[in-house]
């Protein structure tokens, strides 16, 4: 028997990784450290996976012993042996001090239960793509520190998170992997909140019978991954020794850019194609009113940012690890239509409005 311990979970990928691990043995366990707040939340989850299976523990991962008893931490140190830290604050406009917090300081108090705990066998870190900041061109996977900037907090602590992980590895046998923007499920559109490319739709939505236009420049990739392929990423290579000590960009190698990414959205959900071009700068400055914000569903300013970097990730080593188990990333056309599906049913659900 085997004992996973994750962060992060009730979440959009935490929850499905839970179930998806537990899947693929029916003798594993799984520890859920979870804030207080959630536990409840939490608890339904893991009921609704398999509960008996499933500890909630109430905790707090910016706290030097997880916000845990004695006893709960000296067990966990003695039982684990793997461990899948997700839990961060995944907000474009979050203060510093805040990110810092639990994106940094978080990660550093998982660790050092990681290299406490005798029996770990991996730990899996999620990263994210954009610790690249403002680099242009093509990234590789072994590279993290070369002098870049960042374009904002949650970027900057994700960075500094990963430095502090790969200076870990002689203790800890780790796999980083590092997603791109992750939307929902390929086969339903299932998300958990309408964020990130979504906003778009909130602007096609809202525009509808009105003249469509684009705001992104034309050429720029924009890199996203439905949540299935990155469960399936995660669980698979969690399993596999060849991906110890190894970086992982779960990308689209192949992505749509901006404005490909919002035609097929318009037409998707209008039936029409965009004729116009709005200046980048001018709907970033816009957001930067409390009333245009919320026009667009709390859309933040630094999103627009996204739309207009030029920047690609390459990923021979996780498409050489992924093609050993046959996993592919489904390309963005084959799974638009189900996303826009999904969020016209449910774009008028308050459940669905980012936190």
């Amino acid at each position: 028997m085997r004992t996973h311990l994750l962060t992060g979970f009730p979440g959009f990928i935490g929850r499905r990784l839970v179930a998806a691990l537990l899947e693929r043995n029916a003798e594993d366990r799984v520890v859920a450290l979870v804030e207080p707040r959630m536990r409840e939340a939490a608890e339904s989850a893991a009921a609704a996976i398999e509960g008996g299976r499933i500890e909630v523990l109430p905790g707090d991962i910016t706290d030097r012993r997880l916000g845990l008893p004695g006893d709960d931490y000296d067990r966990l140190v003695g039982e684990i042996t793997s461990a899948h830290h997700l839990a961060a604050i995944y907000d474009l406009a979050v203060p510093r001090e805040i990110a810092q917090k639990v994106n940094v300081d978080g990660t550093g108090n998982v660790l050092e239960l990681c290299a406490r705990a005798d029996k770990l066998e991996r730990l899996n870190y999620v990263s994210t793509a954009y610790v690249a900041g403002l680099r242009h061109g093509t990234v590789y996977e072994h590279e993290l520190n070369v002098g870049q900037q960042h374009k904002n907090n949650y970027e900057r602590t994700k960075f500094l998170a990963e430095v502090w992980v790969r200076e870990y590895r002689d203790k800890v046998p780790t796999t980083i992997y590092r997603p791109a923007i992750v939307v929902g499920d390929s086969k339903t559109g299932e998300t958990q909140k309408f964020d990130g490319p979504y906003y778009l739709l909130r602007t096609i939505s809202r525009l509808e019978k009105g003249p469509l236009a684009t705001f992104g420049r034309s050429e720029a990739p924009f890199n996203v991954v439905p949540v299935d392929f990155i469960v399936d990423a995660i669980a698979t290579l969690a399993g596999d020794k060849a991906a110890v000590g190894e970086t992982l960009h779960l990308v689209d190698p192949e992505p749509v850019s901006a404005h490909g990414l919002f035609c097929a959205l318009a037409r998707e959900y209008a039936g029409r194609q965009p004729k116009l071009r709005v200046s980048p700068k001018l709907v970033e400055n816009s957001l930067r009113f409390k009333p245009v914000r919320a026009a667009f569903h709390g859309a933040p300013r630094e999103s627009i940012q996204y739309l207009n970097h030029a920047v690609t990730f390459d990923t021979r080593r996780a498409s050489d690890l992924l093609a050993r188990h046959d996993i592919e990333i489904p390309k963005f056309e084959s799974y638009v239509a189900k996303m826009v599906d999904f969020f016209r049913e449910h774009e008028d659900d308050p459940q669905y409005e980012p936190a």
